[in-house]
């Protein structure tokens, strides 16, 4: 499994921020999910021939138990720092839905007990993680995709102050 880098745009293709990829490390999965799934590329090998699908009893934590089960059966993983993906944050994407926070709650209550009381510790080292990876230090760059106003044409945006902060998400997720 390889992840990536993504930008995360508005509706309309405008950048919000850049999201920095971590190697999932399987007890800090519980507090925090290391990647958007648009930027996590699997090979065939993984579903085909280890079986590790999607749990189709979780309609919107189903990325999370599958990274977990590839952290759990020690898939080859590695990091790949570069921005591949766009995820378009739309204000109605599925994990703000009241399923998904269900879902969340449910997780939550499944983590080890220990794992909920390092809940604060597990978050500043996943910010460390992601300062030592450089998403406090970003370089202008340009990203280039497609767009409800431009959906055969790709259009590219330039981005001269990149940041990590996801504007409007603060304060909507647990």
């Amino acid at each position: 499994m390889v992840l990536s880098d993504t930008v995360v745009t508005d509706a309309q293709g405008d950048y919000i921020c850049s999201r920095y990829s971590l190697l999932p490390r399987k007890n800090q999965l519980w507090v925090r999910f290391p990647v958007l799934t648009c930027g996590l590329f699997v090979r065939r090998r993984v579903v085909e021939e280890l079986g590790i699908c999607f749990d189709t009893k979780w309609r919107d934590l189903g990325d999370f138990f599958w990274v977990m089960e590839m952290t759990r059966r020690r898939v080859p993983m590695a990091v790949l720092p570069r921005l591949t993906s766009v995820f378009a944050d739309t204000g109605e994407n599925m994990n703000l839905k009241p399923n998904a926070l269900r879902e969340r709650q449910v997780k939550w209550q499944m983590a080890p007990r220990w794992v909920r009381l390092l809940k604060h510790p597990f978050i500043i080292l996943s910010r460390v993680r992601l300062a030592a990876r450089g998403s406090l230090v970003q370089q202008p760059f340009d990203y280039s995709l497609y767009t409800l106003a431009s959906p055969n044409q790709r259009v590219t945006r330039h981005v001269s102050r990149p940041t990590t902060f996801w504007k409007g998400r603060f304060g909507r997720q647990s």
